[in-house]
């Protein structure tokens, strides 16, 4: 396990995957590695989509802000299965120091993001107890209920297919770093005031929703931890495909590049919450473009799926991040 972020695969394989409580055939879809959702069959020709994340609160980005980056994350994890996040579970374990009216910001941002999106907030838990501190403050679960005959699953990339991004690597990780630190950031005002902005595009429902009406959309993968090249070995070992990616095709937000090298983070392995890795069959390639950049969101074509595994860059061999390029960054600017 590495000393933080997300679990291994060997970590998952070895500690979890063989221990996961009752065996039930209601369950058409369980943890595995990689994967961002799970799938219970409720019968009747639906099926009900889950995903947990936990709740992060930064103080820094302003108590609204906050609550709704911390949303986006918790919903992303079930958009991307093609269904829509319809209800939400929300527990909630408050530092001491949270005053009832931070609070109040916090969920008032939340209720109103859910609101617009047609999410029904169903059940929860809400309480201050010694110990816990920003910015990890709670967990929650987000549900859809739908087609199952329409999931899109994060394990279904297919040899032949097309692999897609939409806004690049590490949108997230410039975002939070540019808005929490922009002092310690030795780039122009406006550079720094561009990053910041990259904060507000942690947000794929629309997306992902959008391009749900094109048959050929095989696998839908949000990049989070472990940034794009992250995503990109579990796309590929969840499907046990190879993936071919050119480097000189893949996107870039603007401020991204300045920041991470003044920063001296790797984008590809930063954090990048937002950016959606899809596996396309090659004939809906320009439809699902088309669907983005009508949404006004920037995506391309970037590579191939194989027979074989592993991922290849520009016809080299890579290997799967050992943690995440953000979070060393964020210790020695936080002082953490």
């Amino acid at each position: 396990m590495p000393d933080d972020g997300k679990i291994s695969r060997g970590f998952f394989e070895t500690h979890v995957a063989s221990r996961l409580g009752a065996d039930r055939e209601d369950v058409a879809l369980g943890p595995k590695h990689g994967c961002d959702f799970g799938v219970i069959d409720a019968g009747g020709g639906s099926a009900t989509v889950l995903a947990t994340d936990p709740i992060s609160i930064l103080p820094d980005l302003g108590f609204e802000r906050a609550g709704r980056f911390a949303l986006h994350i918790v919903l992303s994890d079930v958009a991307v299965s093609g269904i829509p996040p319809s209800h939400l579970s929300v527990a909630f374990a408050l530092p001491s120091e949270m005053a009832n009216e931070e609070f109040d910001r916090v969920w008032g941002a939340i209720h109103g993001e859910c609101r617009r999106l047609g999410v029904a907030i169903t059940t929860g838990h809400t309480a201050r107890y010694p110990g816990s501190e920003y910015p990890w403050v709670g967990a929650a679960t987000a549900i859809g209920v739908g087609d199952p005959d329409r999931i899109v699953r994060p394990d279904g990339t297919r040899p032949g297919d097309r692999i897609v991004l939409t806004k690049g690597p590490a949108v997230e990780a410039t975002g939070l770093l540019a808005s929490l630190f922009p002092d310690a950031i030795d780039l122009p005002a406006e550079t720094v005031a561009t990053a910041q902005a990259r904060l507000d595009e942690v947000r794929l429902v629309g997306d992902a929703l959008a391009i749900t009406e094109h048959d050929g959309v095989h696998a839908m993968h949000d990049a989070t931890e472990g940034g794009l090249l992250g995503g990109l070995h579990e796309m590929a070992d969840s499907a046990g495909v190879r993936l071919r990616i050119d480097s000189e095709a893949v996107p870039y937000r603007p401020g991204v590049e300045a920041t991470c090298e003044a920063l001296g983070m790797d984008p590809w392995r930063a954090t990048t919450a937002g950016t959606l890795l899809l596996a396309v069959d090659p004939d809906d390639v320009d439809g699902v473009l088309d669907s983005l950049h009508e949404r006004g969101t920037p995506a391309a074509e970037v590579g191939v799926a194989r027979t074989g595994s592993g991922v290849e860059v520009d016809g080299e061999e890579t290997s799967p991040p050992d943690g995440d390029a953000s979070w060393p960054v964020y210790a020695r600017l936080s002082g953490r």
